[in-house]
């Protein structure tokens, strides 16, 4: 059986910091075009609206400039392979600073344009290695950043499937490392060699206890498309249904991930 990944792969912190600028510009604009109809529209997130999830998603970026405005921590105790678990706590208190932002911020493009501007500054000014001091705990600013594209790109699903018009499109790299990082949360939680999860065409990892596959086709294969694999790992579709639905394959007696998903909520 190999080991749990203790890092999560190599990412190229330009490339990611590029990438969740990208998406926050997506997400930016896609908001700015919001009716007050439309942003009072229900979402899947429970009692929140459309507005709520607008002001979550300036609240996700922002977190990051308040964090470099902070004392740096000593040491990084966290890596963004923890954050699922790390962040499950804050979710009561999160919800309600969202719904509060969203109350007290009738002005979204102002807003975001705000928040725009003050990450984009303090990521130039920030250079590689520094470590912030997070809601969880110590992180690398980078990896910290890989967490981000996973909170807006899921968001941006979120915000498409309560407006279906929108379309906000998804950076290709945001995309991907929301994929990954995802993979390899599965990868470490359930470490083993008997089950292949492909998700093309951006991420494939081994993963379940059981009679490890060294040559040919894999006994145990799960397959699904890249949104698909993020609303199951993010408890937005079930199981059952995706496998309904034909949204997700699954062959062999240990391709059932049921048990181990939703990763995060």
């Amino acid at each position: 059986m190999p080991p749990a990944r203790k890092r999560p792969r190599a990412y190229d912190p330009a490339k990611t910091r590029k990438a969740v600028l990208a998406q926050f510009g997506h997400v930016r604009g896609a908001v700015g075009a919001l009716t007050d109809e439309q942003l009072a529209l229900p979402t899947r997130l429970g009692a929140w609206t459309v507005r709520d999830l607008a002001a979550h998603l300036t609240m996700a970026v922002e977190s990051v400039p308040r964090a470099l405005a902070r004392p740096e921590p000593p040491k990084a105790e966290l890596n963004a392979l923890d954050y699922a678990s790390a962040t499950a706590a804050h979710a009561g208190a999160v919800a309600e600073g969202s719904h509060g932002l969203a109350e007290a911020t009738p002005d979204l493009v102002a807003l975001y344009a705000g928040v725009e501007q003050r990450i984009t500054d303090a990521l130039a000014a920030t250079p590689q290695g520094r470590i912030i001091d997070t809601r969880a705990g110590g992180m690398l600013l980078d990896d910290y950043l890989l967490t981000r594209a996973i909170e807006l790109v899921v968001h941006t699903d979120d915000l498409n499937a309560a407006v279906p018009a929108l379309d906000v499109p998804y950076d290709r790299h945001a995309l991907a490392t929301c994929v990954r990082l995802l993979a390899d949360t599965l990868a470490a939680r359930a470490p083993g060699g008997s089950t292949e999860v492909r998700i093309p065409p951006y991420a494939v990892v081994q993963c379940v206890e059981g009679p490890r596959h060294t040559r040919g086709t894999p006994p145990n294969v799960v397959e699904t498309d890249p949104l698909t694999w993020i609303r199951l790992a993010t408890g937005r579709v079930e199981w059952g249904a995706a496998l309904e639905e034909a949204e997700v394959s699954a062959s062999g007696e240990r391709a059932d991930l049921s048990g181990l998903l939703p990763l995060m909520r």
